[in-house]
Formats: structure tokens, C-alpha cells, sequence
């Protein structure tokens, strides 16, 4: 019986460093992605910030403020940075351990909930946001983009950011069937990119449009962040704050009530 045990032992501790080993590398894979999520704001940054701000200049803005191209553009891809790794974690990595890994089924038999699980997806996409985030602020700092100490802020203005769209990612997890939904995901998120007031002010839009551009959720994350990183406080944003935070409490309620639904059928 000790042979047994014995050779039964050495079997469970080659199989949990097997684990471990699938798990170094399924983390270093994931930091890779992390990386380079943060290399893809730093080429908008260069593309359209240096880029087309050498071309483009000073900007003056509505409120008759003047700021180069590159301090006007750069808040705007960071605030679209912080959007982007948040749906990205709790869209399509969500949708792969609901659909496919079949994760949250173990999950339920502990005393977790659908809950439990929506907030700590959520946790984890913020840390991944926050690097991001923090990556990119640091960049913004060195090339001297940052030009109020109210830019401190940024920071947790893009975390609240994300967080408002951590319930949209969510509900689209439940309610896409395949991979290939995630193109109409990534259609919208594009033109919110491009016409959210991410390259030029709103004001310079036709204005049969402009409403439709403040209807948009980025809108609002840009507005903020933008406003923050150029320390111009004003009445507006508070507004901005109002549409995220109502869009973080309908998203994660629907998000919520869908994952229950889903799994426990």
C-alpha cells in the first residue's frame, strides 16, 4: 500500500506542476497582451497626436482656450484606452469562459453567485484597465502633455471610465452566440472612436450630429478626462459623470440578471 501511495503522490505532484507551468505561461501570455494593448494608444498617440498635430498645430478651442493639437488628442485616446481594455476583459474573455471553458459552472457550486461573479470580473478588468491607464499617463507626463496638476486625476477619472462600461461588456457577453458578433462590438466602438469627439470638438460637427455625438457613451468618458487632463472644470462635466455612472448601474443590473439567467438554466 506505501508503493501505491507512494507512486500516487509523485503522480499528483507531476500533474500540479504541469498545472502551475500551464498557468506561468497562460499569465506570461496575458501580460503580452496587456503590453500590448498599451502599445496600441501609444501609436495613436504618435500617429495622430504628433503626427497630425505637426500638421495641424494649435487648436483653439470653443471656450477660446488654446492648446496644441497633441494636449488636445492625447486625454481623448486615453480616456478610448481605458474603454477598450475594460470591454475587451469582460466582453470577449467572458464570453470565452461562459461559452467555451465552461468557468462559471464550477464556480456556482461555492457560495458564489452570478453576483459574486459579475463584481469580480469587473475587479479584474479594472486592473487590467489601470495598466493601461497608468502606462499611458506616464508617456503623457514625459512628452509634457500634462499641464495641470489637476491631471493627477485622470488616473481615477479613466478608472470611472472604465468602470461605466464594465456593464456593457458584460451584457454583451451573455448576448452574443459566436466569435463573430464581436465585429458589430468592435464597428460601434470604432465609430465612437473616430467620431466622439476624439480629433476635433463637437462644436465642429454638423449640427443635425452633434446630438447623436452626445448621445455617445465614449463622448462623455472623453469630455471628462479631456477636461481633467487640461484643467478645465466646468459644469459639464458633472454631467458626464451622471450618464457614466447611470450607464455603470443599468449595464451591471441587465449584466447581472442575464448571468443569472444563462446559468442557471
Amino acid at each position: 500500500m506505501s508503493v501505491i501511495a507512494y507512486g500516487a503522490a509523485r503522480a499528483s505532484l507531476r500533474s500540479s506542476g504541469a498545472l502551475l507551468n500551464r498557468n506561468w505561461i497562460a499569465m506570461r501570455r496575458a501580460w503580452i497582451l496587456i503590453i500590448s494593448g498599451a502599445v496600441e494608444s501609444l501609436l495613436f498617440l504618435f500617429a495622430f497626436g504628433f503626427g497630425v498635430g505637426a500638421l495641424v498645430g494649435d487648436l483653439t478651442l470653443p471656450d477660446g482656450t488654446v492648446v496644441s493639437y497633441t494636449a488636445y488628442v492625447a486625454p481623448a485616446i486615453l480616456a478610448n484606452a481605458a474603454m477598450m481594455g475594460v470591454l475587451a476583459e469582460t466582453s470577449i474573455n467572458v464570453f470565452a469562459k461562459f461559452k467555451w471553458m465552461k468557468v462559471y459552472d464550477g464556480i456556482l457550486n461555492t457560495p458564489l453567485r452570478p453576483w459574486d461573479v459579475a463584481l469580480g470580473e469587473v475587479w479584474w478588468a479594472l486592473i487590467r484597465g489601470f495598466t493601461y491607464i497608468g502606462a499611458f499617463v506616464v508617456i503623457m507626463a514625459l512628452f509634457g502633455l500634462l499641464d495641470s496638476w489637476w491631471s493627477v486625476l485622470a488616473v481615477p477619472a479613466c478608472l470611472f471610465v472604465a468602470l461605466a462600461f464594465s456593464g456593457i461588456g458584460l451584457t454583451l457577453a451573455t448576448l452574443f452566440r459566436d466569435w463573430t458578433d464581436f465585429d458589430w462590438m468592435n464597428a460601434v466602438v470604432f465609430t465612437m472612436f473616430l467620431f466622439g469627439g476624439t480629433f476635433t470638438p463637437v462644436e465642429s460637427y454638423p449640427d443635425y450630429l452633434q446630438p447623436l455625438v452626445y448621445a455617445m457613451p465614449l463622448y462623455h468618458g472623453i469630455s471628462l478626462v479631456r477636461g481633467i487632463s487640461l484643467g478645465q472644470a466646468e459644469p459639464m462635466m458633472l454631467v458626464n459623470v451622471v450618464y457614466l455612472l447611470a450607464l455603470w448601474v443599468v449595464g451591471m443590473w441587465i449584466a447581472q440578471r442575464r448571468l443569472a439567467r444563462a446559468l442557471y438554466k
